[in-house]
């Protein structure tokens, strides 16, 4: 099977044509993602929905991540970039019906690989209840709902842990809710800024 290739651009953001996935990485160049994180209102609280990632994942392994991410491919568009919430999570969703917060540049790091991301963000209010989510599980291998003044507070180093709350899915067992106390580390690494932007723009929109 080819390899995914991917556009690149420039620091300016523009673009210079397009690259394999793996080279983008391993040379840190710039491209872009589609990002959208899935909320709920809870009386006067917001709730993010995070997703735990699968523990073989080349980059940030069984950590708690944005609710539904991925790569856009050479030649598309942040409107293709919803297939992932269906890909991921089994959610079938609108273009139409995402709030954009606009593009939010992030950088991360693993052995190897330098990924260089400029993020299409959006956000979806969804309230359903967790267990009518079908998880992509060679990818994702949790759903944790994390109160979003919590988070933030983890963020700006103001508490030690935060609680969650969703289920794991087990190996050999299914899906098994559960509740969490979470640190910082367990959480991907994304830029201290990225996190401040999210959360700053997702108050303002409620």
């Amino acid at each position: 099977m080819a390899e995914e290739r991917l556009d690149i651009y420039d620091e300016a953001g523009v673009h210079l044509g397009s690259e394999a996935r793996s080279e983008v990485h391993r040379l840190g160049l710039w491209h872009q993602t589609f990002h959208c994180w899935i909320y709920r209102k809870d009386g006067e609280q917001i709730d993010l929905l995070f997703q735990k990632r699968h523990p073989q994942k080349d980059t940030c392994p069984n950590l708690l991540d944005i609710t539904s991410a991925g790569h856009l491919l050479a030649g598309e568009t942040p409107e293709d970039g919803v297939r992932e919430l269906e890909e991921e999570l089994g959610l079938s969703v609108a273009f139409s019906a995402l709030t954009s917060l606009g593009t939010i540049r992030d950088v991360t790091s693993a052995p190897g690989i330098m990924d260089k991301e400029i993020c299409h963000v959006f956000l979806f209010e969804c309230d359903q209840p967790l267990s009518a989510y079908t998880l992509q599980e060679e990818e994702v291998v949790g759903l944790l709902w994390v109160k979003l003044d919590e988070v933030g507070k983890l963020f700006k180093k103001e508490i030690p842990h935060v609680s969650a709350s969703g289920f794991l899915l087990k190996a050999g067992e299914g899906a098994r809710d559960c509740e969490l106390q979470l640190r910082e580390a367990d959480f991907v690494p994304h830029e201290a800024h990225y996190y401040q932007q999210v959360f700053d723009a997702l108050k303002r929109h409620v």
